[in-house]
């Protein structure tokens, strides 16, 4: 499985930290060029030094702020005017907001939204095309154990990451007959800068269930080479996402809060 990318390119959104970073690193070692693509210039610069020296691949950064207007179809020209066949699409671009939804700025959710569901549905429709007619691609997605329930004070982003388990797990059964595989990685509480963005102070839950994003980037890699649909990070999250299937819908939504204010 490690000479399956060996010399196919990758491109991450979202690259310049946490789950970005260690699926930059992970799929380099795996022998992949890459193309990075984040909002930080010097991150990403950084990075791209960083792995073009420890892995000895060819390393491409764009700093380009995807929610701009057209920026995914700008981001697609780009590579297509420089001859660069995508071979995995790696959507790793988002971030969530904690807060009650009446209380928060329409304008952060609104950009949460489209980067969280608009911009990655685009990125997979310009790229995944190219990879069927190849009839050669991964296209791995990042979805949240939010997908899995309502989630009080994070409603939007749970709602947004439903839409992606939603939509990866279709699309992998429309890419049945294809060579082309599409999955959702669900992680639970990561070692990132999430909580920071988000607003929520770490909580006695998450201190016990936190996995390091290596580790949750490894898991999900796997899993996109063994062409499974969906996979959710770590054995408790597992359990605790499969357990949430069997409670009534206000029961979850209930549960998630307390989980989230503890």
């Amino acid at each position: 499985m490690m000479k399956m990318l060996n010399g196919k390119v990758a491109l991450i959104t979202g690259a310049s930290s946490g789950l970005g970073v260690d699926f930059a690193r992970q799929l380099a070692q795996r022998g992949c060029r890459l193309i990075l693509v984040a909002r930080r210039q010097d991150r990403l610069y950084g990075l791209q030094e960083q792995i073009s020296t420890t892995y000895n691949v060819p390393v491409e950064s764009i700093a380009m702020n995807l929610v701009e207007v057209n920026a995914p179809q700008r981001l697609y020209d780009q590579l297509q005017a420089a001859n660069r066949d995508v071979d995995v699409l790696v959507n790793n671009a988002g971030y969530g907001l904690f807060g009650e939804f009446a209380s928060l700025p329409w304008e952060r959710t609104q950009t949460m939204l489209e980067l969280d569901v608009l911009v990655l549905t685009r990125l997979m429709r310009l790229f995944m095309p190219g990879m069927v007619e190849r009839n050669y691609g991964f296209i791995l997605n990042v979805a949240s154990t939010g997908s899995f329930q309502p989630t009080p004070n994070y409603a939007a982003y749970a709602a947004a990451k439903s839409y992606v388990l939603s939509l990866t797990e279709a699309v992998h059964y429309e890419l049945r007959h294809t060579a082309v595989k599409c999955t959702a990685l669900c992680p639970g509480v990561t070692r990132t800068e999430f909580f920071e963005v988000s607003g929520q102070k770490m909580t006695t839950y998450g201190r016990l269930t936190m996995m390091e994003s290596a580790e949750v980037a490894r898991i999900g890699i796997v899993a996109m080479l063994k062409g499974r649909s969906s996979v959710v990070a770590g054995g408790f999250n597992a359990l605790a996402a499969w357990t949430m299937r069997l409670m009534p819908r206000q029961f979850q939504a209930a549960l998630s809060d307390l989980v989230m204010r503890e």
